[in-house]
């Protein structure tokens, strides 16, 4: 469709039309999986250079309940590998960024506090982190580790603790291990972590779109009709 239909994500009306069209088994699904989504803790990846580590971490995200992904692309231009993702890029958000200080911005302005992965300083191990404020976890490659422009702007410190001779893992991993610590932390809080009704409603909406077939002939017989 050429016009812009942003303010339909806000109309209940255009999600009752939609909500005609899919399955009762497919509306009763968004409702389960909107139930645990959240957006009090987001995943930030920085300039990952092998694809399905990003694609690996967007499914921990969409298997676990965050709703954000956010992607630097700094350096390596990418898209994401739908493979490693299986159908996680319909039902996370993916938020890209070119330099990593727009993305810092980006977040510090959405109340979340920045929080850079690390093995190597003085940090929260994962059972210790305090959940209760909206974090953005930050996660940089294998090898290389976060850049020292967000080690040095980051509000504090998360490390997974290890026993063994070998310091670091694959992102993938670390992020899954993560991911699922903190949102299972979460869940058992008291912290006001579920999406809000606006938030809801425009998810149902997305996720309606996204499962029929001819959306925009749809929509502009929606349109057309109101």
């Amino acid at each position: 469709m050429s016009q812009n239909i942003d303010f339909l994500f806000q109309d209940e009306n255009y999600l009752t039309y939609l909500e005609n069209i899919v399955t009762d088994r497919r509306k009763e699904r968004f409702l389960e999986v909107l139930d645990n989504r959240t957006k009090h803790l987001t995943i930030v990846c920085e300039d990952l250079f092998q694809l399905h580590n990003t694609s690996a971490v967007m499914r921990s995200c969409e298997v676990f309940g965050l709703q954000d992904l956010h992607v630097i692309e700094q350096k390596y231009g990418k898209t994401i590998d739908k493979e490693i993702a299986m159908g996680a890029e319909k039902w996370v958000d993916i938020h890209r960024y070119n330099n990593n200080q727009a993305c810092i911005d980006s977040l510090k302005a959405k109340g979340y506090q920045i929080v850079a992965t690390t093995p190597h300083v003085d940090a929260f191990h994962l059972e210790d982190f305090d959940i209760s404020k909206p974090s953005a976890i930050f996660f940089g490659t294998e090898r290389l580790g976060l850049s020292e422009d967000i080690m040095k702007q980051a509000d504090t410190y998360l490390k997974i603790p290890m026993v063994g001779f070998t310091e670091s893992l694959n992102i993938s991993v670390s992020a899954a291990i993560i991911i699922q610590q903190l949102t299972n932390k979460l869940r058992r809080s008291e912290v006001d972590w579920k999406l809000s009704e606006q938030e809801i409603l425009e998810k149902k909406i997305d996720w309606c779109r996204k499962s029929i077939k001819d959306i925009d002939f749809i929509t502009e017989r929606f349109l057309e009709n109101s």
